[in-house]
């Protein structure tokens, strides 16, 4: 076959099969592996193993590395110092003894039962913090947790990719070998770390004053793989020589424009690497040793959550949180990949046994996002006692919100939610604001506002936050689907609370409406908007003019906003504010004149009152037929000031 061909077939498989696994929601890598499974020797046998895929497959490490690098902060290692160096450190190495207990009397090489070890204490950064993120988990708890023993074991990985050569030599001059790595890694770093600091800024500086994006590009290849090489050169690995890389440019101003300009090679060439790791599965040894492929599984799995859970215990967290911290580290990762390659390749490891780790971390990994999904619910069955200190939680919660009445419930507290927690204070209108990110929360507790740690989403946490209590909820946070989750709670806890949403554009308002939002705020519009008016007003358009230009689109845009400055020229000239429109709901309890009776017969416009939607079985109505029926559960919106809305409402409950 045309090596050409080749390729296509190639990508076309893996394009097939990355798509498939994104619709299951399962991560990528894991399709790279199965695809390099599909098309190597043990299927397909379209890509030969050799020295050449192998090249292509360490450079994917290499960029891993480098990124990890990137991202290494001394600021952020002492702020999280015992999550990482007290959880993390005690888990890695308490899983490696197990492990390497466990290897060492089934191959009874303690060369193999300490890489093995290694290999099975690694969990898969990729996966678990894609989906915290995805799930808007990694600022709780548990996420905090997970994140903290990851950073450690990469940390760790790069000590393991220095003493596996070491042993890799004769028993005889262990120490000497493990001497002179030191030695050489000393040396490497230092010069590295203290010339190579000098040397890089004002490089970085000459490159970038060319403001050319290509040339930017290149130097930071050259970077990469140049330190990567001079490692090589003086015995180590390339991978440590990619983590020093990252570290170097990390200390610069140019740290964030390199991380996204490498992500596609990193991405691509890692993804390669999986590949190659991949091709090295063969069927008739994994069916042969299939007794050893669920053994090594049962060691990543629930001795591995064991172990984690034990830990965090161990280090006063919560049961719940220490559980699905435990959950979210219970399988194999991409480093036991790097270090099983490093492993073979000196000779501490068999074939066979190559193949076994690899299967198990593979499978490991394929249902990790599972139980990474159902987390919650699988904690919940594993930690029935924490119920008591969740019952807690919510008491603290109520008893915070109990002062609140008529008040403002924002969820979420970043930027958007505290700009919008100090415009409504200026206006003494009182709110209460839950969010999810622990520090943020502790922070703006102890500055003394109103927010408190809960998610949105549960109806019990709303409920202890005021929920029947409050006159308007906005979600400030730009996540369609938790603002759904959200939105969802509200329907089924209080159809009548009119609720804001923020969002970045405008492609989920439809979605957020049906949800049952009564406004959704796009940034995009809302920035434009600013800009347009600036602009305009630097061409010389007076004020006057600009604000009913921005009025008119805003009319346009948001139903609930239309008319609001109807009948008025200048916004300047109000001065009595019982005149100024507002809106208002009106909830058609029972024994409410209007139920049975048709829209039109209201007759709301001799009031001067205009219906702006209408709330039905849980749905929002804009466009309104005058001859619809009302019945008991409905919710009217009204526009109009406060006396024409109070007539409206005696006509519409009393007749």
């Amino acid at each position: 076959m045309h090596s050409l061909a080749v390729v296509v077939l190639v990508l076309l498989l893996a394009v097939v099969v990355i798509t498939l696994c994104r619709r299951l929601r399962v991560p990528s890598l894991l399709a790279y592996l199965v695809s390099g499974f599909l098309v190597g020797p043990a299927v397909a046998g379209l890509v030969p193993q050799g020295e050449e895929t192998a090249l292509l497959g360490e450079i994917g490490i290499v960029f891993l590395m480098f990124t990890i690098g990137l991202e290494f902060s001394l600021s952020k290692l002492k702020a999280m110092q015992q999550l990482v160096f007290g959880v993390g450190l005690l888990q890695v190495a308490l899983t490696m003894l197990l492990a390497g207990l466990v290897c060492y009397g089934l191959t009874g090489s303690a060369d193999a039962a300490f890489a093995l070890g290694g290999v099975l204490a690694m969990s898969s950064t990729a996966i678990v913090s894609r989906l915290l993120t995805e799930q808007r988990e990694i600022g709780q708890p548990h996420g905090q947790l997970a994140i903290g023993v990851l950073l450690f074991q990469d940390i760790a990985v790069v000590p393991l990719l220095i003493l596996l050569p070491a042993l890799a030599g004769h028993p005889a001059q262990l120490w000497q070998d493990l001497g002179l790595a030191a030695v050489k890694v000393l040396v490497v770093l230092t010069l590295l770390l203290v010339f190579g600091q000098r040397l890089l800024r004002p490089w970085f500086h000459l490159v970038a004053r060319q403001r050319s994006s290509e040339l930017f590009m290149l130097n930071v290849l050259l970077v990469t793989l140049g330190v990567a090489w001079l490692t090589e050169l003086s015995g180590l690995s390339l991978a440590l020589g990619a983590f020093v890389a990252g570290m170097l440019i990390s200390e610069t101003e140019y740290r964030y424009q390199v991380e996204e300009d490498i992500r596609p090679f990193r991405d691509l060439l890692l993804g390669f690497f999986f590949m190659t790791v991949g091709m090295r599965l063969s069927l008739p040894v994994l069916t042969a040793h299939f007794g050893l492929v669920l053994l090594m599984v049962l060691l990543l799995v629930p001795v591995k959550l064991g172990v984690a859970y034990f830990v965090a215990r161990l280090f006063k967290h919560r049961s719940m949180d220490a559980m699905r911290g435990a959950l979210a580290l219970a399988q194999g990762g991409e480093f036991g990949f790097v270090l099983l390659t490093l492993a073979m390749r000196l000779d501490l490891i068999s074939a066979e046994i190559m193949q076994v780790a690899v299967a198990a971390v593979l499978i490991s990994m394929l249902i990790a996002p599972f139980i990474l999904l159902h987390g919650e619910a699988i904690a919940r069955r594993l930690v029935r006692q924490d119920w008591t200190m969740q019952a807690f939680d919510l008491h603290h919660l109520l008893v915070q919100s109990m002062s609140k009445n008529e008040h403002v419930l924002i969820c979420g507290y970043g930027r958007s939610g505290q700009a919008l927690a100090r415009l409504l204070d200026t206006e003494d209108i009182p709110f209460f604001a839950l969010d999810m990110d622990p520090a943020r929360v502790q922070e703006a507790a102890e500055a003394g506002d109103p927010v408190v740690f809960g998610d949105a989403s549960k109806a019990e946490v709303l409920l202890a936050a005021g929920l029947l209590r409050a006159k308007v909820m906005v979600i400030t946070f730009a996540d369609t689907d938790a603002a759904c989750h959200v939105l969802n709670s509200v329907q089924r806890l209080r159809t009548d609370l009119p609720v804001i949403v923020r969002t970045l554009d405008d492609g989920d308002i439809d979605r957020l409406r049906a949800a049952g939002a009564d406004e959704v705020v796009p940034e995009l519009l809302e920035g434009s908007l600013m800009l347009a008016s600036q602009a305009l007003m630097e061409t010389g358009v007076p004020l006057a003019r600009v604000l009913r230009r921005i009025r008119r689109v805003r009319e346009e845009r948001y139903g609930l906003f239309r008319g609001f400055f109807h009948g008025m020229d200048d916004i300047d000239s109000i001065e009595d504010e019982t005149r100024i429109p507002r809106l208002q709901s009106v909830l058609l309890c029972e024994g409410a004149a209007a139920i049975g009776h048709s829209l039109h017969a209201l007759r709301l416009e001799e009031l001067g009152v205009s219906l702006k939607s209408m709330r039905s079985d849980h749905r929002r109505y804009f466009d309104l037929d005058p001859a619809r029926l009302l019945k008991q559960g409905d919710v009217l919106v009204l526009l109009g000031n406060a006396e024409e809305l109070a007539r409206a409402e005696a006509r519409i409950l009393n007749g």
